[in-house]
C-alpha cells in the first residue's frame, strides 16, 4: 500500500471518529464552566490521548497491545459520571478516579475474562441505558442554547438545534458508506456554516489560539483520591472493557486474527494504561470506538498501518490549538442538535442490548426495571439517600452507579444463585406418587 493511499484511509479513519472525539470534552468542558483558553487545550489534549490509547492497542508487544486495528477514543459512558465528579468533588477528584480506575483494570486485566460472567448483556445493557437517558437533558438544555442563558430556547437557538438534528438524519437516511458514518460531523459543520450566517459564531477562540503549544501534566489540577468517584468510574471502566471485548472478538473474525486469554488481558491492560495517562495529563479514559470497527466492515481494509497512520494524525493534532480551537466555536445549539442524536444512540444501543435477553428469563425483566429505575431515580432525586451512612452512600450517591449495583446483584440473585424450587416441588410430587402406590397397588400413572 502506497504512502498517499495509507494517509487517506488514516484520515478517513480520523473523520469517522473526530466528532465523537470532540463531543466528549466539549460536553464535559462545558458543563465544568471551562473558559475558551481551557477548553481549547481539553479538546487538544483528548485528540492527542486518543493518538496514544490508539497507539498502544495497535501495538502487539508482551505485556501491552492487542495488535489489532482498533482506534480508541472517549467512551460516552464517562460523560456523566466525569461531570458529577467535577461538579460535586471538584477537577482533582476526577483524574484521580481516572487514573485509579486505570490502575485497577491494569491490575485484573489477567483474570477480567473470568469477571465478565458478572456483565453479561441484562447488566451493560442497563448501564448503558441509563448512561444514554442520563445524557438527554444536557443534550436540551444544550439546543436551547445551555443553561442559564440570558436567549435560552429562543427561536434561533431550536432552529439551528433542530436544523442540525435534520441534516443528520437526512444524511444518515439518504447517504451510504463513508459519508453515513460522518453524518454527525458534516452535520456539526453545516450547523456551524449557518450559525455563522446568522451572526451567532465568535471567531475569537480561533484567533486568540497559537499553532503549537507544549502538552503538560496536571495542567487543569493535581489527582485528588475520593471512594465514591473511584468506585463510579471503575463501574465506568469495566463496563466498556465489556464493550471493548465484543470489538476485539469482531475485529479477530474480521481480520482473522485469533485471540486467546493473553491477548485479552493485553488489550485490557492497553486500556487502563491508556486511562493512567489520560488522568495524568488531564483527559479522560479510553475505549474502542465501534464507528470505526463498522468503517473496516465498509471499506474492507483491516489494515493495521491504517490505524497506525490514524494514531500517529491523532497525536500530532494534540499539538495543534489552533484546530482544537476550531472545535470550541461550535454553538451550544448545533452541538445540542447532535448530541440528541448521539445520545439517543446511546440509548439504541443499551435497548439493542437489552432486546436479547428480555426474554430469556422472566427475571430479567424485572432487573431492566428495577435498575433503571434506581438508575434514573436516584438521578432525578439524588438526596434521597443523604440520611444513610457514608458507606451505604457509596453505593447509592450517583444514578449510574446505583443503577449498575442494582443490574449486578439482581443479576445474580435470578441468573446466576441456582434455584431448586421447581426440582423441590417435582421431588416432592414424586414422592407422593410413591406413597399413593403403596397404598394402593392398582394406582397407575395415568392416574396420576
Amino acid at each position: 500500500m502506497n504512502k498517499v493511499k495509507l494517509a487517506t484511509l488514516g484520515i478517513q479513519h480520523l473523520l469517522a471518529m473526530y466528532a465523537g472525539a470532540i463531543l466528549v470534552p466539549l460536553i464535559i468542558g462545558g458543563a465544568l464552566k471551562f473558559d475558551s483558553t481551557q477548553l481549547t487545550y481539553l479538546v487538544s489534549i483528548d485528540i492527542m490521548m486518543c493518538g496514544i490509547a490508539t497507539l498502544l492497542q495497535v501495538a502487539r508487544g508482551k505485556v501491552f497491545g492487542i495488535g489489532l486495528p482498533l482506534v480508541l477514543g472517549c467512551t460516552f459512558t464517562a460523560v456523566t459520571p466525569i461531570i458529577g465528579i467535577g461538579t460535586e468533588f471538584g477537577l482533582g477528584a476526577i483524574y484521580g478516579a481516572v487514573i485509579a480506575s486505570g490502575i485497577i483494570v491494569v491490575l485484573i486485566s489477567g483474570v477480567f475474562g473470568k469477571l465478565v460472567k458478572f456483565f453479561p448483556p441484562i447488566v451493560t445493557g442497563c448501564v448503558v441505558t441509563i448512561i444514554g437517558i442520563t445524557l438527554i437533558p444536557v443534550a436540551f438544555n444544550n439546543a436551547g442554547g445551555g443553561q442559564g442563558s440570558p436567549n435560552f430556547g429562543s427561536a434561533s437557538n431550536i432552529s439551528l438545534a433542530f436544523g442540525t438534528l435534520i441534516a443528520i438524519i437526512l444524511l444518515y437516511r439518504f447517504t451510504k458508506g463513508f459519508v453515513r458514518s460522518i453524518a454527525i460531523l458534516i452535520g456539526l459543520v453545516l450547523g456551524t456554516v449557518a450559525a455563522t450566517f446568522m451572526g451567532m459564531v465568535d471567531f475569537t477562540p480561533v484567533k486568540d489560539a497559537a499553532w503549537g503549544q507544549i502538552v503538560t501534566p496536571f495542567y487543569f489540577s493535581t489527582p485528588e483520591f475520593h471512594v465514591v468517584p473511584i468506585v463510579t468510574m471503575t463501574l465506568v471502566a469495566l463496563v466498556s472493557l465489556v464493550e471493548s471485548t465484543g470489538s476485539y472478538f469482531a475485529l479477530s473474525d474480521m481480520t482473522n486474527t485469533p485471540i486467546d486469554d493473553k491477548a485479552l488481558a493485553r488489550g485490557y491492560r492497553s486500556e487502563g494504561l491508556a486511562s493512567i495517562i489520560g488522568g495524568i495529563f488531564n483527559s479522560f479514559p479510553y475505549t474502542a470506538f465501534s464507528q470505526n470497527v463498522g468503517l473496516m466492515q465498509l471499506t474492507g481494509v483491516k489494515n493495521r498501518a491504517v490505524i497506525f497512520v490514524t494514531g500517529i494524525f491523532l497525536v500530532c493534532l494534540g499539538f495543534l490549538p489552533k484546530i482544537a480551537a476550531l472545535t470550541t466555536i461550535i454553538p451550544k445549539a448545533v452541538l445540542g442538535g447532535a448530541m440528541i442524536a448521539m445520545f439517543g444512540m446511546v440509548i439504541s444501543q443499551g435497548i439493542k442490548m437489552l432486546s436479547t435477553t428480555i426474554g430469556e428469563s422472566e427475571g430479567n425483566a424485572m432487573i431492566i426495571a428495577c435498575a433503571i429505575g434506581m438508575g434514573l431515580g436516584v438521578t432525578v432525586v439524588p438526596d434521597i439517600f443523604k440520611m444513610l451512612p457514608e458507606t451505604v452512600r457509596i453505593l447509592t450517591s450517583n444514578g449510574i452507579v446505583a443503577g449498575s449495583v442494582t443490574a449486578i446483584v439482581l443479576n445474580i440473585v435470578f441468573n446466576m444463585i441456582p434455584w431448586r424450587r421447581d426440582e423441590k416441588v417435582e421431588i416432592d410430587h414424586v414422592q407422593v406418587q410413591e406413597e399413593v402406590k403403596e397404598a394402593n397397588p392398582k394406582f397407575t400413572e395415568k392416574h396420576a
